[in-house]
């Protein structure tokens, strides 16, 4: 039998929490939020607020323990989406943008390379805004994550 369907977020700056809350309370799943400081989360017995400490990944620490099959688990930090597919989850970006097996390393590379660019100074600016379209992504990414995983458990 496969695990229960299980999302986490990586909650801080997470632009998407409340489409999250959305897609969860449609097909009924737990949803862990985990933060490093207080956050408001609707009271809701399926959202569950971590609080961790301030220590360095704590938040990231937390959830790849618990990341496994059946979890999904909402991040734009690459280096916690690679720890969690490789555990067996999947795992969204806030853009929709799935991380997967093959995706992941290119994506940790990139990371890699515009952090020694913006360490150098050839690159000054960050990540473009967040837009209307990214949200409409992340949703449907997170559906059709869902219905892949609820159609795992009907195996």
């Amino acid at each position: 039998m496969a695990p229960p369907i299980t999302i986490f977020i990586d909650a801080d700056a997470c632009p998407v929490k409340d489409e999250t809350y959305r897609v969860a309370a449609r097909y009924g799943l737990h949803v862990y939020v985990v933060a490093n400081a207080f956050l408001n989360v609707p009271r809701e017995p399926w959202i569950e607020r971590v609080i961790v400490s301030d220590s360095f990944d704590a938040a990231d620490d937390w959830i790849a323990e618990r990341a496994g099959p059946g979890a999904i688990v909402v991040t734009a930090d690459v280096p916690l989406a690679s720890r969690c597919v490789k555990a067996g989850a999947s795992a969204l970006s806030p853009t929709g943008k799935p991380f997967t097996d093959a995706s992941v390393g290119l994506a940790l590379a990139t990371r890699n390379l515009m952090q020694d660019l913006r360490e150098a100074g050839a690159i000054t600016g960050g990540p473009k805004p967040f837009s209307p379209k990214d949200r409409s992504a992340f949703l449907g990414a997170l559906d059709r994550a869902v219905m892949r995983l609820r159609r795992a458990e009907g195996a």
